[in-house]
């Protein structure tokens, strides 16, 4: 924690440059700061106006002050939404600002790909927007937009697919037809549909277990984590599926999910005030109507540690993610009180947490290791998280970046001739002691008022961006709340040390996780073998590196090297299974 006032400062900094990027920034936002409007409701195809006091908070009529009581279930909080909210835009107002975002949030994801199609929604997506228009080709289109510098992009994941429009507002009436007409008259050419086929196909074949075995290993554990069910597969599918997939098929599930009615409208800047009624009467021109929506896959629990080893030849080291169900979401009021031992236990890409200072910063061990008590979408490269990958279903989990292998360490340190496995297993048990002594333990009062420290000015840097306020914006709706950022603010000002410590007792139960590693195939069998019969796995340093660590620093490795993991189950799975 000693590291964490300077990387306040640090990171405060980082957002001010990181601020002048791609996204525009709010300008002069001190003397104009943004304002939510609620706007008077759009009437829809079928005439019905929605209530305007069902636009009120319904997170905070039900909840305490912070998290002692949990709230409603998660599918009471999504079928609030898809009743009520959705037919309400979302609308901030930004007077100094010369751009403007429009989000279509449709709800729809990859759980609503049919089975034997997985991958379809995210397919969809790609060629609507990297195709044409009814009026306009690819190609034309392009011409079109290449002067105006417009951006025009969408994003899927499991519950929700988002498309946005950014644009300078002097563009307004020359580019807004054009780019809603990706969404609401899609060209679907078959040319469009081949390429983006193609892209997947090579994105699964090829390039998911070959470029990152980090984000390999994230969406191995979903697989196992979620079996079974409509949460399990990755968003851009399985290679079977994929190549089940026709241009008849988008086109279906473009029409029976793409509908006027399931669709969330939000829109950022300095626009005028009619532009929300002209969004509106162009999704008018969908097919009408709110489909069934699938309930989402609910993560596992466990009793213990199963592990799952994925052979793969050439692997460089041992990527390792765990995660297990957590039954909490941005919804309960308690989320700002995990954010907290979270934030202390493995914040993303954070030098002062517990695990970045033990494994990575004291032994070398790898790049960094990390915690989370939601889905972070592309951790590998992404400092902030980003909106628009909202989850009613919810797991905590520990990212271990690539440790090495017994192989590797071999070919480097003539001393280590004689060693069996790498650091997977040590690295491993020391996160998961980490973990348990944090939740036996608790917080100090000092540990605590520095990481709420923190993580107040740190959430802030969310939303740089009108795109990102937008973004933001949206995703809370999703859960329940108007302003997650204002409203987590506020909690955080709230909070207790005995609350954060009484909450981690609650909803974490150290001991307990779902592990995929991604490993080399001469790793896999010795790795499986001091796993289950709960080995020793000292830890192996060069000869330079041991010389210079403290006296301290090796009698704690003597202690972790014997913390006993309850390992229930390991089974090794060849790279080449996976995802098929």
């Amino acid at each position: 924690m000693k590291h964490i006032l300077r990387s306040v400062s640090i990171f405060l900094l980082i957002g001010a440059f990181s601020a002048a990027g791609q996204d525009q920034p709010v300008k002069q936002q001190n003397a104009n700061p943004p304002v939510i409007i609620k706007t008077q409701p759009v009437i829809h195809e079928d005439g019905q106006l929605p209530d305007e006091h069902q636009h009120n908070n319904a997170n905070t009529k039900d909840q305490p002050d912070i998290g002692l009581t949990k709230t409603s279930a998660t599918r009471d909080i999504k079928t609030r939404i898809k009743d009520r909210l959705s037919k309400i835009p979302v609308e901030l107002r930004l007077p100094s600002s010369d751009k403007i975002v429009i989000k279509l949030m449709f709800h729809v994801g990859s759980i609503c790909d049919p089975p034997g199609k997985e991958g379809l929604t995210k397919l969809t997506a790609e060629v609507m927007m990297d195709g044409g228009t009814e009026e306009m080709t690819r190609e034309q289109l392009k011409e079109l937009l290449y002067p105006t510098a417009a951006a025009y992009y969408a994003t899927v994941d499991k519950e929700v697919t988002v498309f946005t429009f950014e644009f300078h507002k002097d563009h307004l009436n020359k580019i807004l037809n054009p780019l809603l007409g990706l969404v609401t008259r899609p060209r679907f050419e078959v040319e469009d549909f081949n390429r983006n086929l193609s892209n997947t196909r090579n994105y699964l074949e090829q390039v998911l277990k070959s470029s990152s075995d980090e984000d390999y290993s994230k969406l191995a554990l979903e697989d196992l984590l979620f079996k079974g069910t409509n949460y399990a597969h990755p968003v851009s599918g399985t290679i079977s599926g994929i190549k089940n997939i026709n241009l008849d098929d988008i086109k279906r599930q473009f029409s029976s999910w793409i509908t006027s009615g399931n669709v969330t409208i939000g829109i950022a800047g300095n626009y005028p005030s009619d532009l929300i009624f002209t969004i509106q009467k162009q999704l008018n021109l969908l097919t009408p109507g709110v489909p069934k929506y699938p309930d989402p896959g609910m993560a596992r629990s466990s009793d213990g540690l199963e592990v799952e080893i994925i052979s793969k030849r050439g692997a460089l080291g041992s990527a390792i993610f765990g995660g297990i169900k957590l039954d909490l979401t941005r919804s309960n009021n308690e989320f700002a009180a995990l954010m907290v031992a979270n934030s202390w236990l493995g914040e993303h890409r954070k030098s002062y947490s517990r695990l970045y200072q033990k494994i990575r910063e004291q032994r070398s061990m790898n790049y960094g290791d990390y915690s989370y008590i939601e889905w972070y979408n592309a951790g590998g490269s992404n400092l902030l998280p980003k909106p628009g990958y909202p989850r009613s279903s919810n797991y905590f989990s520990i990212w271990i970046r690539p440790v090495q292998t017994a192989e590797g360490l071999k070919a480097q340190y003539p001393e280590l001739k004689n060693i069996k496995i790498g650091h997977a297993h040590f690295a491993l048990r020391m996160a998961m002691r980490e973990w348990d002594l944090l939740v036996t333990k608790g917080l100090s009062q000092e540990d605590f008022e520095l990481t709420r420290q923190f993580l107040s000015s740190y959430i802030k840097l969310y939303v740089q961006t009108p795109a990102k306020q937008l973004g933001f914006l949206m995703d809370s709706r999703f859960y329940g709340r108007q302003d997650y950022i204002k409203e987590i603010g506020e909690l955080l000002d709230k909070l207790t040390v005995e609350q954060v410590n009484s909450v981690m007792k609650r909803f974490w139960k150290p001991g307990n996780l779902f592990v995929t590693i991604v490993t080399d195939a001469s790793e896999a069998e010795p790795l499986k073998e001091s796993l289950l019969r709960d080995l020793p796995s000292p830890m192996s340093y060069s000869n330079e590196l041991k010389a210079v660590l403290s006296g301290d620093i090796l009698k704690e490795d003597e202690m972790v090297s014997k913390y006993p993991l309850s390992v229930k189950k390991v089974e090794i799975i060849n790279s080449e299974d996976l995802f098929k």
